[in-house]
């Protein structure tokens, strides 16, 4: 009998912190010598990412072992996410509330399965916001990460350093339904 694949919603951090930073860990383990990337690094990031406004994420269990996650807030038109995309986004992405999906990650053995696309679309799913934008460092996976990107309607808009220590990352939009 195949084991399934089950989701598991959180608003709030504390429930899936520690499942969070252990998915994170080895899903960028071959980066976590980066500042950027470092699970401290991530911490921080999500720690102040679960205090903004609709922060929501989605973790996905095989056997009650974590094996993926993604996790997302509200931003609006002042939110830092849009000022720091060269060229500055259209008003149309802007001018109303938008998901921000801040992090998606599946564990080595579960990539290439279509798990990173459920957790993606059960995070989406209940949400109000007309549209949803990432960023991506264009590099990884040579490419594939960003061309799996679009394969699901997402298409380029501008570019983004979010940090000194950060790569400069491909901001990405798409409508959620």
């Amino acid at each position: 009998m195949t084991p399934t694949v089950e989701l598991r919603t959180f608003h709030s951090i504390e429930p899936a912190r520690q499942d969070l930073l252990a998915v994170y860990a080895d899903v960028r383990a071959d980066l976590l010598h980066l500042p950027n990337y470092a699970v401290s690094a991530f911490a921080e990031r999500l720690d102040r990412h679960s205090q903004e406004p609709g922060w929501e994420a989605i973790l996905a269990y095989e056997e009650d072992q974590p094996i993926g996650y993604a996790y997302a807030n509200t931003i609006d038109s002042d939110d830092r996410w849009w000022k720091r995309v060269t060229p500055p986004p259209s008003a149309e992405y802007t001018d109303r509330h938008a998901v921000a999906l801040k992090e998606i990650g599946v564990r080595i053995p579960w990539r290439g399965t279509g798990i990173a696309r459920r957790i993606h679309d059960a995070l989406l799913a209940d949400r109000n916001e007309p549209y949803v934008t990432l960023m991506v460092n264009p590099l990884a996976g040579n490419g594939k990460v960003h061309r799996l990107y679009e394969s699901w309607g997402y298409e380029d808009i501008g570019q983004s350093q979010p940090s000194a220590a950060s790569p400069v990352l491909a901001a990405m939009v798409r409508s959620v339904g």
